[in-house]
C-alpha cells in the first residue's frame, strides 16, 4: 500500500487576510513540501497541471525536477498531465529528464483534464477532446516502447523514423490514467494494461468498488496480469492533532474553492453541512486526526481495492506551516497504521485461500 501526497499548487486569496500569494512563493513551497513528504517516508508526490491564474503549476516536470535533487526515494509524478492538449514527445522528454535527474522517480499521470483552460491556449478545439486523447496516448505509448518513431494521426505532424531523447531510467516509464470515474476511461486504461487513479472526491468512495471491477476484467479479457496493476485514488483530507481541529482548519479554504468552481459549473452551495456530511467515515473526505484518516483509508484499500492513496492537499490555499504538519502527520503516523494493518490483512487474507 503506497501513501502519498498531490497538489495543483493553488493560489486562491487567503480566506482570512484575502491577500494572495504569489505564484512563485507558493511553487518554492511545493518544492519544500514534496522535500518533507520525502524525509518522512511517504512513497510518492503528484503536481498537477493547470493553465489559469489560481494555479501555479503548469509545468508539473519542471516542479517535480526542481525537487528531484532535494529527495532520494520518493516517487515524483504528475496528477495530471492534461495529455489531450500538450505534445506527447515533449511529455516523454520532460518526463524521461525527470527520470534521469531524480534516477527512475519519475511517473506520468496522463489525463483529459476536468479544466479546458489549455485547448484554446494551445490552438485545439473542444470538439476533439475525446480523439485528442485517444491519438495522443496512442503516440505517447509508442514512444515509450521504441527509440525510433514512426507515427502518423489526425492531430500532429508526422513522424518517419525519427529518435525521441533522452531515453528515461525506468524501462517503461510508468504512464498512469487519471480517471473521475468514466466507465470509458476505466475500460481504455484496463485493455492497455496501465495502472489507474481515480479521482475520489464525492460521494461514497464505495460507490467505485464496481469500478475497479471493471478495471480488472478488461485488463484480464486483454491478457494482462491483473495482480501487478496498481489501482490510486486521489481524494481530497487534511490532517491535524484533532479531529475537530483538522475540520475547522481545512473547511473555509475548502468552501472557498469549491465555491468559486460551483459557480462556473452551476453546482449547489458548499456548505458546512456539505463538508461534514463528506467527512463522516462513509464520504469521500479524508479529514480527521491520524486514527480517523488512517482507518479511513484501511477501509478504502479493503473494500474498494486500492493499492496507492494520495490525498490530495490543500484545497484552496492554506497556512504553509499547516500543510507542512498534516504531510508530516500522513507520514509519520498515519501511513505506518495503514501499512501494517493492510499487511496484516493480506497475510491473513493468503492463509485463508
Amino acid at each position: 500500500m503506497e501513501i502519498g501526497i498531490s497538489t495543483f499548487v493553488e493560489t486562491t486569496p487567503d480566506v482570512h487576510t484575502g491577500e494572495v500569494i504569489s505564484h512563485a512563493q507558493r511553487l518554492r513551497e511545493v518544492v519544500e513540501e514534496i522535500a518533507l513528504a520525502d524525509r518522512v517516508g511517504l512513497d510518492v508526490f503528484g503536481v498537477g497541471e493547470h493553465h489559469r491564474e489560481d494555479y501555479a503549476a503548469s509545468s508539473p516536470a519542471v516542479v517535480l525536477a526542481a525537487a528531484a535533487s532535494q529527495t532520494s526515494r520518493i516517487r515524483l509524478t504528475s496528477a495530471v498531465t492534461v495529455l489531450s492538449s500538450a505534445d506527447p514527445v515533449r511529455v516523454f522528454q520532460d518526463f524521461a529528464t525527470l527520470d534521469a535527474i531524480s534516477n527512475g522517480r519519475a511517473e506520468i499521470m496522463a489525463g483529459r483534464g476536468s479544466f479546458i483552460e489549455s485547448f484554446p491556449l494551445f490552438g485545439y478545439d473542444l470538439d476533439d477532446y475525446e480523439s485528442l486523447f485517444e491519438e495522443k496516448l496512442a503516440l505517447l505509448l509508442k514512444i515509450r516502447e521504441s527509440e525510433k518513431v514512426s507515427w502518423s494521426g489526425g492531430h500532429r505532424p508526422a513522424i518517419d523514423n525519427l529518435g525521441v531523447y533522452p531515453r528515461p531510467v525506468q524501462n517503461p516509464l510508468p504512464v498512469w490514467i487519471g480517471s473521475g470515474g468514466n466507465q470509458e476511461s476505466v475500460v481504455r486504461a484496463g485493455l492497455l494494461g496501465l495502472p489507474l487513479v481515480l479521482a475520489i472526491i464525492g460521494g461514497s468512495p464505495l460507490q467505485f468498488a464496481p469500478l475497479v471491477q471493471l478495471y480488472k476484467k478488461a485488463a484480464a479479457h486483454a491478457g494482462h496480469d491483473v495482480s501487478k496493476l496498481p489501482v490510486a485514488s486521489h481524494s481530497h483530507g487534511f490532517i491535524a492533532r484533532s479531529t475537530e481541529a483538522a475540520a475547522d482548519k481545512f473547511f473555509p479554504s475548502t468552501q472557498a474553492a469549491m465555491s468559486k468552481l460551483g459557480r462556473e459549473r452551476g453546482w449547489g452551495a458548499y456548505t458546512r453541512a456539505t463538508f461534514d456530511a463528506a467527512r463522516r467515515f462513509e464520504g469521500a473526505l479524508y479529514v480527521g486526526d491520524p486514527e480517523t484518516v488512517a482507518e479511513k483509508i484501511i477501509h478504502l484499500r479493503k473494500h474498494v481495492g486500492i493499492t496507492r492513496f494520495l490525498l490530495h492537499v490543500p484545497v484552496g490555499t492554506m497556512p504553509h506551516e499547516e500543510v507542512m504538519s498534516a504531510i508530516e502527520l500522513l507520514g509519520t503516523e498515519v501511513a505506518p497504521r495503514v501499512r501494517e494493518e493492510i499487511t496484516k490483512w493480506e497475510a491473513q487474507h493468503e492463509a485463508g485461500k
